[in-house]
């Protein structure tokens, strides 16, 4: 299957039968805005070969694929080179000789004797790959098909429907592959005995059809968003527990999010959503109501992830660690929305959802969104449409023009709306706190002051390889440093640092483990678990050291920003749930304290989504937005790991559900619940 933590490969497969050579190209579409092909050719004896290339905000792969088939439509042998999203070097390959397999990747290598139907999942396979790997499971009547190295595959026929496109007609289904990641695979086949690969659809986001067919493709789009939405209203309705109108946890020690300390025992009544009363432990319910047993445990606020981009399965894992509540940097404005409100009528599951609005400049490098604009009339026509949609803020990304930072934020302010966001190409942070920007994204985004030039195209990969290259020489102790250190505390300028997000990218060489979720890959499945095991960025061994300590060097930066007084929010930019988690680890490692990254990832969410004091604590009259943790993440931040219980507005979900659901390996069991 495709990489599941980035889209790296777009791309179809046609039947494996003996035939003439045929040759199929594909459209790669971002937010309507072409970015890439992908050329397709069957050969006469069933063998496919694939070239792939685009790129979308600055990145993307470049990809040869050849696949040959056995006679079960499973893979014979497998090979695809190139390079990665973020510039690493891909060369995996994959060979069965009758019942003896071996495989080698930039994850692992391997080999093993096999019986029966199996199937290889390339850690940066295809959706060459994906069709074949259908048609084995479609051939398997729905049972389970072993995968290789691990876990198990299976399909799910959705919906079916008929493409029209200059007086030809496709008959086209959509399917949902289970198990390679923790949401399905959807793919797109032809409607008869190929099953051939026709599209794949992200939806708000990402298309790739036939050369010429995208725009005929969007009825595709809304029957795969019905069916994925189906299948989530049905999980959503499983997993929410509604104890009650009223009902009480006990002995809990509860964590003060205002001072960062920890109460004794206590028993917190909830009553009809919200935070009733707090006694000491011990206390006498006046009326029988199920009781949560709290003992050894410890409540919390519901934690804020600050930088998440969405989508309908990334925020159950979002809930399942504990999230409550998220703020979206950048996404399809329609498709968000009506996330946000399937969730607040209870149709779905998932954290409450702040937007921000996401504004682009025009370049060949941009990230397409709804907003890429070509002047500054047009940035402002954004911050209206966004200021009058109820939006709070805006973020400004890299083909943003330095000399429009700050006419946009004037007028953003004036409307009221804070502003975020990456600092232009040509530009430094600095210039951004100067031009009005409240908030800076990315740990990289504010190292990149001290190592950038007025020549420095920041939209390219440079933004990441020059932190490697270079960040360990800044001298965190001289005058430019503590200057802009100075200008941050003056302004009171917001930092979301996303320090989990680049951790891997840094600090993961070819080989190495994955620094960033290399604890828990035990838990989740074997393809998601190689795809965290390969590295991300082109590092060359003889600079695996220096591109660390350049890393270190940003966490250290991190602690003397929060030494200073200056705000941090807790956000990823990466996978729900579990990348908060290391980025609350990585604060601790930073020097903050454990209960102080969970004052930052609680009141100082709240503070800056202007929800503080009505949100990000535990106190009477609030809604019950609260975590139950076992063990005590004010001593030893790791046990924020293990939340045994979610409440969203007194709906109860148990993240060990949730995480089996998606084919994770609990992290703790739910707490003994009783009626007194």
């Amino acid at each position: 299957m495709r990489n599941p933590a980035k889209i790296l490969l777009l791309i179809g497969c046609g039947a494996v039968a003996a035939r003439a050579a045929t040759t199929t190209e594909y459209d790669i579409v971002f937010a309507g805005q072409p970015s890439g092909r992908q050329v397709t050719t069957i050969a006469a004896d069933g063998s496919l070969t694939t070239r792939l290339s685009y790129r979308n905000n600055g990145r993307g792969p470049d990809l040869d694929e050849r696949i040959a088939f056995a006679a079960d439509g499973g893979f014979a042998s497998y090979r695809v080179k190139g390079t990665s999203t973020f510039g690493s070097k891909i060369d995996e390959s994959y060979r069965r000789r009758g019942g003896r397999v071996s495989w080698r990747s930039s994850a692992d290598r391997g080999e093993r004797t096999v019986q029966g139907a199996v199937q290889y999942l390339p850690v940066e396979g295809s959706f060459a790959a994906d069709a074949a790997i259908a048609r084995v499971l479609l051939a398997a009547g729905g049972r389970g098909v072993a995968a290789l190295p691990a876990g198990e595959l299976t399909i799910e026929r959705l919906a079916a429907r008929t493409v029209t496109h200059g007086g030809e007609q496709r008959a086209v289904a959509l399917y949902a592959i289970r198990g390679a990641s923790t949401e399905p695979d959807f793919i797109w086949l032809t409607d008869d005995a190929e099953r051939s690969f026709f599209a794949a659809i992200e939806p708000g986001y990402m298309i790739v059809a036939p050369r010429g067919w995208v725009a005929d493709v969007a009825p595709l789009e809304a029957a795969q968003k019905a069916a994925g939405k189906a299948m989530l209203e049905a999980l959503a309705a499983r997993l929410a527990h509604r104890l009650g109108d009223e009902f009480v946890v006990r002995g809990a020690r509860v964590f003060d999010s205002e001072h960062a300390t920890l109460s004794g025992p206590q028993d917190v009544y909830i009553h009809d959503g919200r935070i009733a009363a707090l006694y000491p432990a011990g206390s006498r319910a006046s009326a029988p109501m199920p009781s949560i047993d709290g003992s050894g445990r410890v409540l919390l606020p519901g934690l804020f992830d600050m930088h998440t981009h969405e989508s309908a399965w990334n925020v159950l894992l979002d809930l399942a660690a504990g999230v409550t509540t998220v703020r979206d940097m950048g996404n399809d404005n329609r498709t968000l929305a009506g996330l946000a409100q399937d969730i607040e009528a209870g149709r779905l599951a998932g954290p409450r959802i702040v937007a921000a609005g996401f504004i682009e400049g025009d370049s060949p490098h941009a990230a397409r969104a709804d907003f890429v604009v070509k002047d500054l009339d047009e940035a402002k026509a954004a911050v209206d449409w966004y200021a009058q949609h109820g939006y709070p803020q805006v973020k400004l990304y890299n083909s943003m023009r330095p000399e429009w930072m700050a006419p946009v934020a004037q007028y953003a302010h004036e409307r009221g709306l804070r502003v975020s966001g990456h600092v232009p190409a040509f530009a430094r942070a600095e210039d951004a706190v100067r031009a009005g920007y409240d908030e800076l994204q990315h740990i990289n985004q504010v190292m990149l002051n001290f190592l950038v030039t007025p020549e420095t195209d920041t939209r390219t990969l440079a933004r990441f390889y020059l932190i490697g290259e270079r960040a360990a020489d800044i001298d965190l102790d001289s005058p430019p440093v503590q200057e802009f250190l100075r200008l941050l505390k003056e302004r009171g300028t917001t930092l979301d640092l996303t320090l989990a997000t680049f951790e891997y990218m840094f600090q993961q060489a070819k080989g190495q483990p994955n620094p960033t979720f290399g604890m828990i890959a035990d838990h989740v499945p074997a393809s998601l678990a190689r795809a965290w095991a390969t590295n991300t960025m082109d590092i060359p061994p003889e600079k695996v050291a220096r591109y660390a300590a350049g890393y270190d060097k940003l966490l250290a930066f991190a602690g003397r920003a929060f030494e200073m007084g200056i705000p941090i929010l807790a956000g990823t930019d990466d996978i729900g749930g579990f990348t908060l988690h290391r980025e609350l680890e990585l604060e601790v490692k930073a020097g903050i304290p454990p209960a102080e990254a969970l004052r930052i990832a609680t009141r100082n969410g709240a503070r800056v989504l202007g929800r503080w004091p009505q949100a990000g604590r535990v106190a009477r009259g609030l809604p019950a937005d609260l975590i139950l943790v076992d063990g005590d993440p004010t001593r030893n931040i790791s046990d924020i790991r293990r939340v045994s219980l979610v409440m969203k507005a007194g709906v109860v979900y148990y993240p060990a559900e949730i995480h089996e659901a998606l084919g994770v390996r609990r992290f703790a069991d739910p707490p003994p619940v009783s009626v007194e």
